[in-house]
């Protein structure tokens, strides 16, 4: 009993050191996509200012309610367009109202 115990816990051991490499950047299987500290970095940070052309949605609160013990929230979602300062040039609702409905904790 005692040698097939041993014998299954080594295969176990050995099955899961074969995964570990396999997973590891030096596998012959990630070999072509292993990068090392030595090679330098690419990718460059842009600044990116966005464009006047597209919208920003926002939500604006419409109304509270208190209903059963709960406050109810009610958002209306707009789109809003902005000029290169950042003013607001105009607001449209979109039509998508959200609510929110959490425990109202101050009656007790």
């Amino acid at each position: 009993m005692k040698l097939k115990t041993f014998i299954s816990i080594c295969f176990l051991l050995v099955t899961l050191g074969f995964a570990a490499y396999l997973d590891s950047p030096y596998s012959f299987i990630n070999k072509d996509y292993a990068y090392s500290t030595d090679q330098p970095v690419m990718a460059q940070p842009v600044e990116v200012e966005p464009s006047s052309d597209v919208p920003v949605l926002e939500e604006k609160l419409e109304k509270t309610e208190r209903v059963d013990g709960y406050i109810v929230e009610t958002y209306d979602e707009y789109e809003v367009y902005k000029d290169k300062d950042g003013n607001v040039i105009k607001s449209e609702p979109t039509g998508k109202t959200d609510t929110l409905k959490y425990w109202d904790d101050s009656q007790y």
